[in-house]
């Protein structure tokens, strides 16, 4: 038994250590964001219903709404639509983790005189983001469409019924049905006010994160729980800022669940407007709340997590990544003396 460990953990080691850097980062990000989405599910299922306007949910309130859920649809109510909510958050969190980091020391190393300081993170942060959002909307469209979907045990749809009563049967089925009706096109509705969040929450949460770390002092700065507080501050402001885009998006996605087959839908600025409009600005901020109450564990845990698990594959700090690829290339050059004749 001894015996098979050691050999067990030979190959562990070496499997670890022939991982590329991007690859342990991928990894990282990917089970941070998978823990950190399904402890905070719940929370999300009560706001995605609270922005998408359901009358019956935001009267009631959020006990109310919880007290709800668990009577008509269980316990597994409230993870209705993480399934596809953990599929799109694991490559999410991993390209966005691991595309930060690349951005971060691409910058570094193309442009040797930017500083080091939050603007730098302000920027990496927001391409990242932004790289992140354009490949896995299409699961984050699927999970607001299954999470929406509220089905009480003795309702069943029937033929004629109205077409907010459709029901999507899971994951691959919503895929499907969303192609069918509206093709590459609709199952990236609504990612346009995607990308204009993004780009400034994940920028903010970067810049927010590292311009507080510079204040703490040096030798609390590797603290896991300094981390936590700050990443759940920085969370919170950019959340602020850039919620009003996320109700936008929620809405646009839902759309075509509340009108008719005829009806055109509408675009970002003219369904920001309506919802001014007809629903008043507050329906802007609906379900901030609840976002404050997940943002902070779900920051929490996923800055927890991905630091154990690149503690674990053994990840070079951001400094000494940037050293050794800077000593590389620099190697890889050939002398002056070796070029002039």
């Amino acid at each position: 038994m001894g015996e098979e460990r050691d050999k067990y953990g030979v190959m562990l080691d070496g499997l670890i250590g022939g991982m590329p850097v991007f690859v342990k980062e991928l990894i990282a990000g990917g089970v941070a964001g998978g823990v950190a989405k399904t402890v905070v599910a719940p929370l999300e299922r009560v706001k995605i219903l609270f922005q998408t306007r359901r009358a019956e949910f935001q009267s009631i309130g959020l006990s109310g709404s919880f007290s709800k859920i668990a009577k008509t649809e269980g316990v597994l109510g409230f993870y209705r639509g993480n399934g596809a909510s953990v599929a799109r958050i694991v490559p999410y969190a991993a390209l966005h983790y691991m595309a930060y980091e690349e951005y971060r020391r691409w910058i570094i190393l193309g442009f040797p005189d930017v500083g080091r300081g939050p603007v730098l993170d302000l920027v990496a942060g927001s391409f990242a983001g932004g790289t992140a959002v354009i490949f896995t909307y299409p699961l984050d469209l699927v999970r607001t469409k299954l999470a929406y979907q509220v089905v009480e045990p003795s309702k069943r749809p029937v033929k004629g019924h109205a077409r907010c009563d459709l029901v999507y049967k899971g994951i691959r089925d919503c895929f499907s049905k969303i192609y069918k009706e509206a093709g590459i096109r609709g199952l990236y509705r609504g990612v346009a006010p995607s990308l204009y969040g993004i780009f400034p929450y994940a920028g903010l949460k970067f810049y927010f994160y590292e311009e507080m770390k510079r204040h703490v002092p040096k030798n609390h700065q590797k603290d896991i729980t300094v981390k936590l507080v700050c990443g759940s501050v920085a969370g919170l402001l950019g959340q602020t800022f850039t919620y009003p885009l996320d109700v936008v998006r929620r809405q646009m996605q839902v759309q075509r669940l509340l009108i008719s087959g005829s009806s055109p839908t509408k675009g970002t600025v003219e369904t920001l407007v309506m919802i001014v409009q007809t629903q008043g600005w507050k329906q802007l901020f609906s379900g901030l709340s609840i976002n404050y109450l997940k943002v902070v564990p779900s920051v929490a845990i996923g800055f927890t997590v991905y630091d154990v698990v690149k503690a674990y594959l053994r990840v070079p700090s951001r400094d000494e990544g940037t050293i050794v690829q800077q000593s590389s290339q620099q190697s890889s050059l050939p002398s002056l003396s070796q070029t002039q004749p």
